[in-house]
C-alpha cells in the first residue's frame, strides 16, 4: 500500500470513483460525472489544497481532499472528502488515509483536522471508532434554492 500527493493528472479518475462511491448505497446520491470532475478540481485549485490517493499494488484504492486553513486554535487541516473505492471499503484503506493525515498534521504543526459527514451513515460510526467526536452545538445549516443551476 502506497500513499502519494493527488496531482492535476489524478483529478479524472478520481472524480470517476467519487460517483461510483457516492451513488449507490448507503448514500445513492446522484452526482453525474462533468459535476464530480468540477467539484473535485475545485479542491484541486485552492491554494491550501491537500490531497492524498491511495495505491494498493498499484490499482487505486482511494482518496482523500483536503485543505489547510486558520481557525483560532491554530493552523487545522479540514478533509472535505474521503472515498474509497466500492469494492475495497471495508479493507483498512480509509483508516490508512486517515492515519496519513493525522501523520501529515503531526508533521506539518497542525493543530486539528476537521470533517463533516452524516450523522445516520456508516461513515460517523467509523470516524468515532477514529476517536473523532461530534463538534457540539455547531451544526450545518444550508438553504435550498431551487433546480440546479
Amino acid at each position: 500500500m502506497t500513499i502519494q500527493p493527488v496531482t492535476e493528472n489524478d483529478i479524472e479518475n478520481c472524480a470517476q470513483i467519487f460517483v461510483q462511491t457516492y451513488n449507490q448505497a448507503p448514500w445513492n446520491y446522484q452526482w453525474d460525472l462533468k459535476d464530480a470532475l468540477n467539484y473535485l478540481a475545485e479542491y484541486y485549485s485552492s491554494a491550501q489544497f491537500k490531497g492524498f490517493i491511495l495505491y494498493d499494488n498499484d490499482v487505486f484504492s482511494g482518496a482523500m481532499f483536503a485543505h489547510t486553513k486558520t481557525w483560532w486554535t491554530g493552523r487545522q487541516l479540514y478533509i472535505d472528502e474521503l472515498f474509497i473505492v466500492p469494492n475495497s471499503q471495508g479493507k483498512g484503506y480509509g483508516k490508512a488515509l486517515m492515519n496519513y493525515a493525522e501523520q501529515y498534521a503531526l508533521e506539518n504543526g497542525l493543530s486539528t483536522i476537521t470533517l463533516m459527514t452524516h450523522k445516520y451513515m456508516p461513515s460517523m460510526k467509523f470516524y468515532e471508532k477514529l476517536d473523532y467526536v461530534h463538534a457540539l452545538p455547531f451544526v450545518i445549516l444550508f438553504k435550498q434554492m431551487g433546480g440546479k443551476g
